[in-house]
């Protein structure tokens, strides 16, 4: 029975994932759904400033403290390991809904583009963002990453094995499509209010610095063919001239 509620527990947080992923690209985009980051703004400056600051860093801690290999250690004393990444996932998805519930929208604009032809181009890497996000998540394995693997070979009486380090797709030619799908659609938008600017620059901040500490954990893990990835792959763009080309490359 265990096993069976295990599965069951993964699944439901998964199928959260979907919904809140869902909620957040209308929820960013200012379409469709009740509460967004766009708005008139309601409450003192610095509360509203104050209050937004602090979501998003409860849930960068989160992030990346319940992520770090020290915590899982002590964390599944209590969680069944089998269980502990849906868990991860769950919290994630609580703390989005609070973001979600709590923001503060701020008024001001920062930019508005009114030129069709520039509003379709940012519309579009606004939609492509969002959906590199997912298609990132399937070049590793999506079902490891949102905990259902865990559970599936708990189910099967199999012990958890690490994934074997692999580059497929657009791994071959960043080592963080998953980030760059989030600071596209974070930041593609053709009516940039002060809220978005925040939430956009904080998150953006996050990802540069949590990068820093996953990399750390890849090469624990992986050893010299995570560190040769590293120096042979950048970030989050591809090199628009080969490495040992003459000329600037950026990464």
């Amino acid at each position: 029975m265990k096993r069976y509620l295990i599965v069951g527990y993964a699944v439901a947080c998964w199928v959260m994932f979907l919904g809140v992923f869902a909620y957040a690209c209308a929820f960013v985009g200012g379409f469709l759904v009740p509460t967004t980051l766009d708005g008139p703004r309601s409450d003192p400056l610095w509360l509203a400033l104050a209050v937004n600051v602090g979501l998003i860093a409860v849930f960068g801690v989160q992030h990346s403290v319940m992520a770090r290999q020290w915590f899982k250690r002590w964390w599944t004393r209590f969680v069944h390991p089998a269980a502990e990444r849906a868990t991860y996932v769950l919290v994630s998805n609580l703390l989005v809904i609070l973001l979600f519930w709590q923001w503060r929208p701020m008024g001001g604009v920062v930019w508005h583009v009114e030129h069709e032809a520039g509003r379709i181009v940012l519309w579009t890497l606004f939609a492509a963002g969002w959906l590199l996000v997912p298609l990132a998540s399937f070049m590793t394995d999506h079902f490891d990453l949102f905990g259902l693997r865990q559970a599936w070979l708990h189910f099967k009486g199999e012990p958890y094995r690490p994934l074997p380090f692999k580059t497929r797709a657009l791994y071959k030619s960043v080592r963080h499509p998953l980030y760059t799908g989030w600071i596209l659609a974070f930041w593609s938008t053709p009516h940039m209010t002060v809220s978005h600017l925040l939430f956009a620059a904080l998150l953006t901040a996050y990802i540069f610095v949590a990068v820093r500490f996953e990399e750390r954990d890849l090469k624990a893990l992986y050893g010299e063919d995570y560190e040769r990835y590293t120096r042979t792959t950048p970030r989050f763009a591809p090199r628009v001239i080969p490495r040992g080309s003459t000329g600037p490359a950026r990464g």
